[in-house]
């Protein structure tokens, strides 16, 4: 099968040493989670990672694609003028992907941006660190609703599948921003969110929509992971959770789908 891994991390920025440096003890446990992911990842050998971002150019109505033929990331912004990484682009993929979606009617922009936001540079600074060839498709999503995320990731699924690269498809975001300090978080949206992956509720996640987000949640990671469940739709998977920590009042989710 092309799709070879799919995967959720976050991104904060502290996970880079450079920008964490003591602080980065605090999230010891995500560190060692995306270095196990790492691990797993490798072994299956992808040529192509899909990675899906929230921080890719947000528009309104439209997912964004960006078919650039080579990528750099570096973290200047944070203060860090020395961690920088490249990695070669995807543009026959993202072509591909451009075509079905105008012929579905999915609204897609694309873009051609050579530095990589932070969402996507930070997990793939740990994700790539032995794949030194892997080629890389940076994804945006949209505002628009949950069922057209899930929609376009069905979308996403079909150009996968028919490709002759081994394809892993990250989707990276971080979870509720503004956590209590105390440790139980039972009641919160990132409780329900890994209830309904673990359990593959996905009516549920739908129902977590809207303005629920805007005033319970303040997250940036749903829509990520809502393209990422449509590319595993129909596929019989289960979802193994690393770590779920939250040291800073945000959550931090990782983990990978085993099929």
């Amino acid at each position: 099968m092309p799709l070879v891994f799919a995967g959720i991390t976050p991104h904060p920025p502290l996970l880079i040493p450079m920008i964490g440096k003591n602080q980065i003890k605090k999230i010891a446990k995500t560190q060692a989670a995306l270095r196990q992911m790492e691990a797993e990842l490798y072994a299956t050998r992808p040529q192509i990672i899909i990675i899906i971002s929230p921080h890719s150019g947000l528009f309104a109505n439209s997912f964004t694609l960006n078919a650039h033929t080579d990528f750099v990331s570096n973290f200047e912004e944070f203060g860090d003028f020395s961690t920088q990484k490249q990695w070669p682009g995807a543009p026959s993929l993202a072509a591909q992907i451009n075509d079905l979606c105008q012929r579905k009617d999915i609204p897609l922009q694309m873009v051609s941006e050579q530095k990589l936001d932070h969402g996507a540079a930070v997990p793939l600074f740990y994700l790539t660190e032995h794949l030194k060839d892997v080629k890389i498709l940076p994804i945006g999503y949209s505002k628009l609703n949950a069922v057209s995320h899930f929609h376009f990731g069905g979308a996403l699924k079909e150009i996968i599948m028919s490709a002759k690269e081994r394809i892993a498809v990250i989707a990276t975001g971080d979870l509720t921003h503004g956590l209590p300090k105390s440790k139980t978080v039972k009641e919160t949206f990132d409780a329900k969110l890994i209830h309904c992956l673990r359990h593959k509720i996905f009516g549920n996640l739908m129902e977590l929509d809207g303005s629920y987000l805007q005033t319970k949640a303040n997250e940036c990671g749903f829509r990520s992971i809502l393209i990422l469940l449509g590319v595993m739709k129909e596929i019989d998977y289960s979802f193994k959770d690393y770590v779920y920590e939250h040291p800073f009042g945000v959550g931090y989710l990782t983990g990978s789908f085993d099929f």
